[in-house]
């Protein structure tokens, strides 16, 4: 993205259940740039799909100021404000009109999940990607020609995508930097109280040995081995021979630094990753608990029930009630674009 003095409008695609952290640290970012400049560098509209009242995943509702088909045509970007879990959207006419928009021009962007609903029209295809951590695997499973990373935000030619939360105003700060100077996007991370800004090479989740520090390798190792087979889960016993420990060293430095045992931190491994299989795939409950290495279904559903207080197929009813159309709201006479 080149240095610009024209004003740039951006509109915000708000999909069901949005992440409202994601969408608000955006758009902050944006009027903060205007504010701090004292000039109109942004204006942005919110836009909505089916209906303009979208109901956020904290439960408020916002309503949009357009719908798809109202959208202004001079828009210089789309930023797509998804929600986490993935909520699933198969809508042609979604993925036409956003393939039209890139035919056109249009920088498009992803916050949170909304990566995966640039993926799944193919303005993914060929481009560097990043998705929030929970969706990194089954984005680079289902999209294989998606290049997708694990840093906070990824910008290549005409594609903005980050792993939401506060990484979407990292990712704004980015582009306010391309375009205005960076001594502008510092001075917005200062009114925000921000210590630093964060680039595109900060990776989203602190890794374990960030956490219980680089004197324990074996632990690592072994906690390596844990994610790597989820499927065919090892013994204890496996584990500390393959780390070329004894088991009760093993168990010691779970202990000690993880204040669990091996076998219940690797419990909770293939349950969490049971979990976003669940909520972001459309696979049977059975194969799920089988990928996850569980025997048997009954074994599955109790073993998860007791750790998530919910059965698997209840799970995904809670889901699916979630993501259901929220009540309108009245409408209301306002400016429809902010600056």
């Amino acid at each position: 993205m080149q240095a610009s003095k024209k004003m740039q409008k951006y509109g915000f695609l708000l999909m069901p259940q949005f992440s409202m952290l994601g969408f608000s640290s955006a758009i902050e970012a944006l009027h903060m740039a205007n504010w701090v400049s004292g000039k109109e560098l942004y204006r942005f509209c919110t836009i909505g799909q089916n209906t303009k009242e979208v109901l956020s995943n904290s439960g408020v509702t916002t309503v949009a100021d357009y719908l798809t088909n109202e959208a202004p045509l001079d828009l210089d970007g789309i930023f797509i404000c998804g929600a986490s879990p993935v909520v699933q959207v198969d809508d042609s006419s979604l993925d036409g009109w956003l393939t039209s928009c890139a035919k056109k021009g249009v920088g498009l962007g992803g916050i949170c999940t909304g990566s995966h609903v640039l993926a799944r029209a193919g303005l993914l295809n060929g481009y560097r990607a990043t998705i929030h951590w929970w969706n990194i695997a089954n984005l680079r499973d289902e999209f294989p020609q998606v290049i997708v990373s694990n840093y906070l935000f990824e910008v290549d030619r005409d594609r903005y995508t980050c792993s939401g939360g506060s990484a979407a105003m990292d990712m704004m700060l980015f582009l306010i930097g391309k375009q205005h100077g960076m001594s502008l996007a510092s001075n917005i991370s200062e009114q925000f109280v921000c210590e630093r800004i964060r680039t595109n090479e900060d990776p989203q989740r602190v890794p374990l040995q960030a956490r219980i520090g680089t004197g324990q390798p074996k632990l690592v190792e072994a906690v390596q081995l844990m994610e790597a087979n989820i499927r065919e889960p090892l013994s204890s016993d496996d584990i500390a021979f393959h780390v070329g420990i004894s088991r009760r060293h093993l168990e010691r430095l779970f202990k000690q630094n993880l204040e669990t045992v091996p076998s219940r931190y690797y419990l909770e491994l293939r349950l969490k990753h049971a979990k976003q299989l669940i909520t972001q795939t459309d696979k049977s409950i059975l194969e799920i608990g089988q990928e996850c290495g569980f025997t048997s279904a009954p074994h599955f559903s109790t073993t998860y029930k007791g750790f998530f207080d919910v059965t698997p197929r209840d799970e995904r009813k809670l889901l699916a009630r979630k993501t259901s159309d929220p009540v309108p709201l009245d409408k209301k006479k306002r400016q429809l674009w902010r600056k």
